[in-house]
């Protein structure tokens, strides 16, 4: 049979499904069935088969009924009147001696989603709950959520919602856990399956017969309940203990949301449960899945927050292998900044110093913010890996370096003397435009202490008809109005120039307009200017990484085990600013930074940690 063949692969397939000798053979009748799906699932339209297929349900061989159900649920939309005839025998397998064929049959038949033969399926599905076999009631109960979500609008059985609700007591945990899946369904303008004490009982002293996505389930479906007193509390915090410190992952992750929503009043409680996890979350960092390993330490982060020290004697846990990937050095570079203290502030900076000179440039870069950040405490340490840095001269690393001692002199302006002496001659390795805006910055703010400041600027002007950031221009032309406020004789005729340029010359109206506007500064009079440029030169108050107070778990609670501490970005990670630091300074400053688009309320209702075990299992 030619791959992705056409006609002429149809007509020999039905020519060997109509043959009496070839049906009179199982296997050789089972392999032709066989070509039939491989067809189907090489992209080749095999729906004029249908008949033939149809024809084919009718056998013994559970093999080839799973083939010919597979076909039968991928072209019943397009056979609506033909699918009539599969109805008869599925009804028929349904009273099947062989639970597995039984089961099959409920599945295919609520999988046909054809409004027109709910009718005939509703029977079979009302059976199938009080099959003895638990393979086939398993089945039913998520086929009248399929059901339901075939018509949307249609009225709720009350005696299948009560049928479903006393499965919940089904002796088989996969029953009790679908039947939360499917009331959870049926019942979703109604805000879901209700949760009461008996039932929150029960699933609890049930969760240990689940696996690990029913007990995530559970928990995930018993953060709906309240408890009435404190005694009530406690008795379930005490049967949720042993999850807390589970091997598992999702069910760790889930049990810790459970503990958090249930004691939101009792800090106390909270902080101890944050405390326990810690052993569980240090092994998930561990684990073979990378996206495992990603998700416990963004979630490590968020922990983090409230507990600062909860990591602390495990930082070199948090040493970056060779073979790891980039977004999972730098996420973990974030956190060994949150850890610096007195104690491991040396192997720390050695170990990030280290990270520097990576091969792979984020990583590198990410490495040299983090030493800038951790030098917001620890100044001179840092000061002395930055500008040993310096020597390398590498583009991707020079640029690095200078924004983060940038970004560093804002913050501490006592470096300020230290990072004017590392400038001299950066200029010939800087080579992206963030790299030079950085540099620019620097020497219009502190060009009075760098002596060729002035030389500097009239190589970037002498060259200001090639650039093609607009970035760097702009940031030129606010530099070398602020050198010429503190170094007049040896920029005058440069300005000069500058300002002629961007006037008449430039044909970005962005800088043609701040050339404007520091052209008619200027004739309102120095000491105008001076007041207008010559602002605060450092933001202090952004404070220091030590000390910081912890906010209160409340703050984020609601968004553990979820998508949104994937997306938080820490201020290692992110790229430098564009621009001068005082223009990010006076944006507002939010926690999360979020796309408008994403709304966490309406995320998957599966754990974010289940989905990451599940991509792992799917990976082995």
């Amino acid at each position: 049979m030619p791959y992705l063949g056409g006609e002429e692969t149809v007509r020999e397939l039905k020519r060997a499904l109509s043959n009496p000798n070839v049906q009179a053979e199982p296997l050789r009748y089972r392999n032709t069935v066989l070509r039939v799906v491989r067809a189907m699932s090489q992209g080749v339209n095999v729906s004029g088969l249908f008949s033939e297929m149809v024809k084919a349900c009718a056998t013994v061989d559970v093999v080839q009924k799973k083939l010919v159900y597979m076909f039968l649920c991928s072209y019943a939309s397009l056979n609506p009147e033909l699918s009539l005839l599969v109805i008869n025998t599925l009804r028929k397998d349904c009273q099947d001696p062989n639970p597995m064929v039984r089961s099959l049959a409920l599945r295919n038949m609520s999988n046909l989603r054809l409004p027109s033969l709910v009718e005939y399926v509703e029977q079979p599905l009302t059976a199938g709950l009080r099959d003895r076999a638990a393979c086939v009631r398993r089945v039913a109960v998520l086929g009248w959520a399929k059901l339901y979500n075939l018509q949307p609008g249609s009225d709720i059985d009350a005696a299948v919602v009560n049928e479903l609700y006393s499965l919940l007591r089904d002796p088989d945990p996969v029953v009790m856990v679908n039947c939360l899946r499917a009331l959870d369904e049926i019942l979703k303008e109604e805000g879901g399956v209700v949760i009461n004490k008996p039932i929150t009982h029960h699933l609890l002293n049930r969760m240990k017969e689940c696996d690990v996505w029913g007990q995530c389930e559970v928990l995930r479906v018993l953060q709906r309940y309240r408890p009435q007193s404190d005694d009530e509390l406690f008795d379930i915090l005490s049967l949720l203990d042993a999850s807390l410190v589970s091997p598992h992952p999702p069910v760790m992750a889930a049990t810790l949301s459970l503990f958090l929503s249930l004691c939101a009043d009792l800090p106390a409680v909270s902080l101890a449960a944050l405390e326990r996890v810690s052993g569980p979350l240090l092994a998930a960092c561990g684990s073979g899945s990378r996206e495992m390993r990603f998700t416990a330490l963004c979630h490590i982060q968020l922990l983090m927050r409230s507990v600062p020290g909860l990591m602390g004697p495990h930082f070199k846990r948090f040493f970056c292998g060779y073979a790891e990937p980039a977004y999972i050095k730098q996420r973990k570079m974030q956190i060994m900044v949150e850890l610096v203290n007195d104690e491991n502030v040396s192997m720390l900076l050695d170990e990030l110093k280290g990270y520097c000179t990576d091969v792979n440039t984020d990583t590198a870069q990410a490495a040299i913010q983090a030493i800038g950040h951790i030098g917001r405490s620890y100044s001179d340490r840092c000061l002395e890996i930055l500008t040993g840095l310096l020597g390398l001269k590498q583009d991707h690393i020079t640029s690095a370096v200078v924004q983060t001692l940038r970004d560093l002199v804002w913050v501490c302006p006592q470096c300020s003397d230290t990072v004017c002496s590392a400038l001299e001659g950066c200029e010939e390795t800087l080579q992206d435009s963030q790299g030079r805006q950085a540099l620019l910055w620097l020497l219009g703010v502190y060009g009075d202490g760098v002596s060729s400041a002035p030389y500097t600027l009239e190589a970037f002007i002498d060259g200001v008809k090639s650039e093609v950031s607009l970035g760097v221009k702009m940031e030129l032309l606010t530099a070398t109005m602020r050198l010429f406020l503190t170094r007049p004789a040896e920029t005058q005729d440069m300005l000069g120039r500058l300002l002629h340029y961007c006037i008449e010359e430039e044909t970005d109206m962005c800088v043609r307009d701040l050339g404007l506007l520091y052209y008619h500064l200027l004739k309102c009079g120095i000491e105008e200017t001076r007041n207008v440029l010559q602002g605060r030169r450092s933001d202090p108050s952004l404070g220091v990484l030590i000390g910081r107070p912890a906010q209160p778990i409340s703050q984020w609670a609601c968004s553990f085990n979820t998508l949104e501490p994937l997306k938080k970005g820490g201020t290692v990670t992110q790229t430098a600013s564009r621009g001068s630091p005082e223009h990010e300074a006076s944006k507002p400053k939010t926690a999360v930074e979020l796309p408008e688009t994403l709304d966490c309320s309406t995320i998957s209702p599966i754990p974010l940690f289940w989905k990451c075990w599940r991509l792992k299992l799917s990976v082995v």
